[in-house]
């Protein structure tokens, strides 16, 4: 039950990962560009934090996908970036013992360059904030530490769902 409910939580989240803009991309976020297409990426798994109270679908690149489905993920590879989509949850109207996405929160990113990001344990941090995506500027310092319990896992919260082939 627990990797249905996951799945069901995937489909709704999809159906309302959009964003506003007309060609234009957001600025970077600490000097790392927006991801064109992310919108389009597939699935490594969701969670739920009970703490915050948002829903969130973590999503990847093709090589993070690859190596999330094979188990590559200790390191994870260099190319791979992930990405986690947050929304504040609700109840939902019709199905009460579950919840859901409500307002957006923010989309953010982390990109696997050992070499390029040394100095930040070979991720590079970046969040776009709100629907208009406005750049998260507070220094990829703020990001370390919140993963710093996960260090020895790359640095990575996510365990990547298991999907059917």
């Amino acid at each position: 039950m627990k990797n249905l409910s996951m799945g069901m939580l995937c489909l709704p989240l999809q159906a309302t990962i959009t964003t506003g803009f007309a060609g234009e991309s957001p600025a970077p976020s600490h000097g790392i560009a927006y991801p064109q297409g992310w919108q389009h990426w597939s699935a490594i798994a969701v969670s739920h934090r009970l703490d915050n109270h948002t829903v969130r679908t973590i999503l990847g690149n093709d090589i993070a996908v690859k190596a999330a489905r094979s188990g590559n993920t200790n390191p994870w590879p260099d190319g791979a970036i992930l990405g986690k989509v947050v929304w504040k949850e609700t109840r939902l109207k019709d199905w009460e013992q579950a919840v859901g996405p409500d307002k957006f929160v923010h989309a953010e990113f982390m990109f696997k360059d050992a070499n390029k990001y040394s100095d930040t344990y070979g991720w590079g941090w970046a969040r776009w904030v709100g629907l208009e995506q406005k750049p998260f500027e507070k220094g990829m310092q703020v990001c370390t530490s919140c993963h710093t319990p996960v260090k020895r896992r790359d640095w990575v919260f996510t365990d990547p769902a298991v999907f059917p082939e």
